[in-house]
């Protein structure tokens, strides 16, 4: 979890659009296992441990379902404390029998579901940094089968009572319309640093030798437009700034690339080159 705090920038929340808020209220709670911790007719927000903000959801004006090959999120992933969570949390989508993917990444171990709308989840946990396999300051990653009977076996049978107070938005996934320059941005804007490239297709990045805060990708397609702003999916993220004076020269940054900058209710907001909002918090 020393990924997740200060000197590092990393996601702390990700805000959702939905087209359905009582519906997508049962699936978060029961299914995911968030708590409310606020709420309005047409929005609400989501905690593990009661006083953190995770997840908002909202439903916006004439919404639309959610639009194929476009830009936007590909999947948030929540990072569970310790793996008998992640075992735990097995148990329970089973006994609902939610259908799930799975995947081993070596530097973690991941589960994967879509909530009523299609917004792409990740539920995980981290191998411990030790055991992450570097060359040339590029962290091997992988799509391997999860190992279900060892987690299962290995793992003390805990009883499954919602999302644990540990959890933390652990990394979001983005699809872009062109990859060299959300690179560009994300770099030489945003100050992060390239982990892990997926061929031409995909790249992972983070500060402080994380394995990737943010994923970015073209799988949406090369040049693939941003989504109609009323329609289900990603609103914004908020990425938390170590200070101050980071923030600051984070803002110069992206200003002496061109990208724009704006406040918004006290805080700052910036935009990807695909369409993709960023708060700018400390």
């Amino acid at each position: 979890m020393n990924y997740h705090r200060e000197p590092s920038t990393f996601v702390s929340q990700v805000n959702l659009k939905v087209s359905n808020l009582k519906q997508s209220l049962s699936f978060y709670q029961e299914v995911i296992g968030f708590k409310i911790l606020s709420q309005t007719e047409t929005k609400a927000e989501l905690t593990a441990d009661g006083k953190t903000i995770l997840l908002t959801i909202e439903q916006p004006d004439q919404v639309k379902p959610k639009q194929k090959n476009t830009t936007g999120m590909y999947h948030f992933a929540l990072l569970l404390p310790n793996r008998s969570d992640l075992a735990s949390i097995v148990r329970h989508f089973a006994e609902l029998n939610i259908r799930i993917g799975s995947a081993d990444h070596l530097v973690s171990e991941a589960l994967y579901l879509a909530d009523p709308d299609g917004n792409e989840i990740e539920i995980y946990i981290d191998r411990n940094p030790s055991v992450w396999s570097w060359s040339g300051g590029n962290v091997a990653m992988a799509t391997d089968p999860l190992n279900f009977n060892d987690l299962l076996t290995r793992e003390q049978e805990i009883e499954w009572n919602g999302l644990p107070a540990g959890t933390i938005m652990g990394h979001i996934h983005l699809h872009v319309s062109q990859l060299a320059e959300a690179e560009h941005f994300y770099t030489q804007g945003l100050g992060f640093e390239v982990m892990n490239r997926y061929g031409a297709q995909a790249l992972f990045i983070s500060t402080g030798k994380y394995h990737h805060h943010i994923g970015l990708n073209t799988w949406a397609g090369i040049g693939a437009p941003p989504p109609a702003p009323n329609s289900v999916g990603l609103e914004s993220y908020l990425l938390v700034l170590p200070s101050e004076e980071a923030r600051n020269h984070i803002i110069a940054q992206l200003k002496n690339i061109g990208a724009p900058v704006q406040e918004e209710n006290g805080y700052y907001v910036t935009e990807d080159p695909s369409g993709n909002r960023i708060q700018l918090h400390v």
